[in-house]
Order: structure tokens, then C-alpha cells, then sequence
């Protein structure tokens, strides 16, 4: 075994499935010869030859519903659209028949179908490729969003959303990428689909995030440990369905909660949790609940995106301010 970076697992779930499950396909743009934008997909084509890694058209609406055909005749696609900012084209394929087939067809047919996406700012990116509009597809039934935060959790989930019978939009933080190695045994040990994963215990605060924003969600729960408050850390993975049951559980413990996302805050994943939380758990909260996000304009280009993201800084002034509310 030996350390590897989020990007890096993200081609060995790939290549452990492709070699398991010979009904497996990849498709997108310059995948095949190039391995991909960010190289995730890098000797597959060469391993496994250009009828399993397939290189496309710039066309990701013509993407969408291809793999959903494969889908839907016995195939296991996984497509790649090169950045978030790219799949609103795909939208009409995704949300009018790839989340509707099970349902449309009284459980007849199913569509197995994963596409990847890496999505979020912070690679001082041009416009359209710095979306974080995961939102967008968690409002959509049928669909599960599942955004890995570590090498770990992005080898284990993808191999569990490659083996759903569901369609599964998985979205890798690009801004992690190669931010963190860690040891991973190419076992295909998948990990649980639907489930928030506790990454620190705590008694006084309880900070939700995803994605990217865990490693700043982090940073700040071990200042604030410095500073006597003991945080609790939530890496909430499948944003939809969304595991409520172990949010409840941690501020039930801790009385108080913020919600940390890059996304924009207007009627963002944040927004919904803390409708839950007022719904079911208000009686456990011992002061208001708390969003620090990204703002309602569009990430702002190259070397503005620290003013949009979300700090750990931002999160320690949050977590100081809700610990002495009275």
C-alpha cells in the first residue's frame, strides 16, 4: 500500500471496478488518449482499450444520454463532464430521464448510471469551472449527490455509487485534489452510501460541512480545541439523501450548529439543513443555527476566490460568537 491523493483514488476505484465488473464503461471528453482534464482516468484506455474508456464529442447533453441508454441495456457507465460549469447542458437528460426511469416505469427499468463532475473554486479557474451548484441536483428526486472530502472516502463511495442501481451525480472537489495522500488498500471495499461520517467528537458545537470545506472545517475545529471549545466535525458525503439521524444525534449532544458550504447561501444544501434542524430538533438547540458560505454572485475569478471561500478563520469568528450566546 502506499499514499496516494484524492485524484489518484479516484482512478483506482475506477480501475478496480473496470477489471470487476465487465459491463463497466467510462465515456467523456479526452479521457481515453489524454486520461482526462486532471489526468483521473490517466492509462485506462490503454489497459482496458477504447471500447471501455471511450473518448467523446465536446458535447455533454449527447454524454448524458448515451450513458443513459447503456444504462438502461445492462451497462454500468461512469461519464465524466470536465467541470460542473460544463453539465447544464446535460441537465434535461439527468433530471428528465435518468432520475425519472425507475419511477416512470414502476420499478421496471433502473439506471445505474454514475456521473462524475470535479466541481468547487480555489484552482484560480475562468468562469464555468468553479461551480459549486450541487444543490441543483440534490432538489431532484431520483438523483444521489455524493461528494468525497479525502483519498478514502472518494475510493469507497465511488466504488459504492458505481455498484447502485441508481443514478448517482458524484462530485469531486478539485481544490483537494492533490491536496492530502493517504493509505489505501485497493480492496473494493466500498463504503456506505446515505451516511454522514463523524471526523471528530466534540461537546459544544457541532460543525456540518462537505466536500472541499472539510479541510477548513477541520483546521478550525483544532483552533478552537486550542481556544477550550471542543467541536464536533460532520462530513455529511451524501448530500442526498441526506442522513439527517446522525445531525440530529451530534446537536442534540452539543445544542448548537453551523453549517459550513462554499455553495452559494441563498436556498443552498445549509439552508435545508437548518429547516431540519428547526423542524425536529429545536428544542435541543441552545442558540440559533449558523451558515457560513459562500456568497450569492458567482465565484469571482483568479485571485479573488479567497474572498468567496469560506475560511477557517470565518468558521473560528462563527463558532466564537454562537459558544457565548445567551
Amino acid at each position: 500500500m502506499s499514499k496516494i491523493t484524492l485524484l489518484e483514488a479516484v482512478n483506482m476505484a475506477l480501475q478496480y471496478e473496470l477489471q470487476r465488473d465487465s459491463n463497466m464503461v467510462l465515456l467523456g471528453e479526452d479521457i481515453g488518449l489524454n486520461g482526462g482534464v486532471f489526468r483521473a482516468t490517466a492509462n485506462l484506455q490503454s489497459e482496458f482499450g477504447p471500447t471501455r474508456v471511450m473518448d467523446t464529442p465536446l458535447a455533454e447533453s449527447m454524454i448524458a444520454g448515451v450513458a443513459i441508454g447503456m444504462a438502461v441495456q445492462g451497462l454500468h457507465p461512469v461519464a465524466e463532464i470536465q467541470f460542473m460549469g460544463f453539465i447544464y447542458a446535460a441537465m434535461e437528460q439527468i433530471v428528465g430521464h435518468a432520475a425519472r426511469l425507475r419511477n416512470r416505469t414502476c420499478g421496471r427499468l433502473s439506471c445505474p448510471l454514475v456521473i462524475r463532475a470535479p466541481f468547487g473554486g480555489g484552482i484560480h479557474a475562468p468562469e464555468h469551472h468553479s461551480e459549486s451548484t450541487e444543490t441543483l441536483f440534490a432538489h431532484i428526486p431520483g438523483l444521489r449527490v455524493v461528494i468525497p472530502s479525502s483519498p478514502k472516502r472518494a475510493y469507497g463511495l465511488l466504488l459504492a455509487a458505481i455498484r447502485n442501481p441508481d443514478p448517482v451525480i458524484f462530485l469531486e472537489p478539485k481544490r483537494i485534489y492533490r491536496a492530502v495522500k493517504h493509505t489505501i488498500a485497493n480492496d473494493g471495499h466500498a463504503l456506505p452510501l446515505d451516511s454522514c461520517f463523524t471526523l471528530r467528537e466534540g461537546r459544544d458545537i457541532t460543525l456540518v460541512t462537505w466536500g472541499a470545506q472539510v479541510m477548513e472545517t477541520l483546521e478550525a475545529a483544532e483552533v478552537l480545541a486550542h481556544k477550550g471549545v471542543k467541536a464536533e466535525v460532520i462530513d455529511v458525503a451524501t448530500l442526498k439523501p441526506l442522513d439527517m439521524k446522525t445531525i440530529y444525534s451530534s446537536v442534540a449532544y452539543t445544542g448548537r450548529c453551523i453549517i459550513i458550504h462554499e455553495a452559494a447561501r441563498s436556498f443552498g444544501a445549509g439552508a435545508e439543513i437548518a429547516a431540519n434542524l428547526a423542524e425536529h430538533a429545536l428544542q435541543d438547540l441552545k442558540a440559533p443555527v449558523v451558515r457560513v458560505c459562500g456568497y450569492d454572485t458567482v465565484m469571482p475569478l483568479l485571485r479573488n476566490e479567497h474572498y468567496y471561500l469560506p475560511s477557517s478563520r470565518d468558521i473560528v469568528t462563527a463558532a466564537e460568537k454562537l459558544v457565548s450566546f445567551n
